[in-house]
């Protein structure tokens, strides 16, 4: 069983597993780390015990369950596969998500879930807009855009009864 010491996962085993490059940049992006998994340091396991904090493997980028649950209600109401509906922003939902926005033409990335740069700033897109984004189109997910993104996933979430 990790445990946390100063900042970083302490593991007994030594076993790492790697996750995704990609997850390291859109943590990045968003500012936010959690504890929840780990990046390996190098490909084989060494003898150090430390490794980086990664993402969440959800992200809500600041909304609420009630919220999510709202936005996740939406995009399957359009014909997307979100998965189970639980307020929490997955792969599978951002997959839905990536594909409308592939939809509109605000996304020209490859639909795979991940929540990097380029979802960002097809996100900014088209909040700017429908939701009053007045920020940069600049894929990171700061103040402005988690506000925007707020009043659209409080609008999903009040249309379908969350």
């Amino acid at each position: 069983m990790p445990e946390l010491r100063r900042g970083m996962i302490m593991s007994s085993s030594r076993n790492w597993r790697r996750a995704a490059a990609v997850t390291a940049v859109a943590a990045v992006a968003f500012g936010t780390f959690a504890g929840t998994s780990t990046i390996a340091a190098a490909s084989t396991p060494t003898t150090s015990t430390t490794a980086q904090f990664a993402p969440q493997a959800v992200e809500n980028l600041g909304l609420t369950v009630r919220q999510a649950k709202g936005v996740q209600h939406r995009y399957r109401a359009l014909g997307h596969n979100v998965g189970t509906v639980d307020g929490y922003l997955g792969t599978n939902s951002w997959k839905a998500i990536q594909s409308s926005m592939k939809t509109q033409g605000d996304y020209s990335g490859s639909i795979d879930g991940v929540v990097g740069p380029e979802t960002i700033k097809a996100l900014q897109r088209g909040l700017k807009k429908h939701w009053k984004y007045t920020g940069a189109i600049d894929g990171i997910a700061g103040k402005d855009t988690r506000a925007a993104w707020a009043r659209f996933g409080t609008w999903c979430a009040n249309e379908y009864g969350y």
